[in-house]
């Protein structure tokens, strides 16, 4: 257990799986085995399509809250320093612009970067452990950055560090 992995993440971001895994304790869980014991009434168990999904379905249910109690555990909470904006680090949210045929983009791109716990590309918060992020991390306002990225090699020019 002393080699298990950690999970930087905001205290914000903690207190989010704390909740999720609170309602998948209480909630979600007694509603499985609702539909478990619902899903026996129907006979056969060899041939019950609704047990089967139900059983499934509370073996995915029990491995989640198994990887967020891992997750809580080996939590490593990012110092949120907001007055330090001289290089891009683990909370921090980057502006940059992609360069294209050596000329900036006009189009501005904001992620902040967090750890793969709070990952979502959908609101702009990208791992660290994400190509772009790993390109960009200890980089300063200014500097142009060549990021290797699954689709080959992107140079950007970081504009804001916040």
């Amino acid at each position: 257990m002393a080699n298990e992995k950690q999970f930087p993440m905001t205290a914000e971001g903690k207190r989010k799986l704390e909740e999720e895994l609170v309602k998948l304790e209480t909630e979600t869980r007694k509603e499985i085995v609702e539909r478990i014991k619902i899903a026996r009434d129907f006979g056969d168990l060899s041939e019950n399509a609704e047990y089967d999904s139900a059983k499934e379905e509370q073996a995915f249910l029990e491995g989640r809250i198994s990887t967020l109690k891992s997750m809580i555990r080996n939590a490593v909470i990012i110092s949120e320093d907001e007055t330090d904006n001289s290089a891009v680090s683990l909370g921090k949210t980057v502006t940059f612009v992609e360069i294209i045929n050596g000329k900036p983009s006009t189009e501005e791109e904001s992620y902040t970067i967090v750890g793969s716990a709070e990952a979502d590309p959908m609101e702009f918060r990208i791992s660290n452990e994400s190509p772009i992020a790993k390109g960009l991390l200890g980089r300063a306002e200014g500097e142009e950055v060549v990021v290797q990225t699954p689709g080959g090699e992107m140079k950007v020019k970081i504009i804001s560090i916040k």
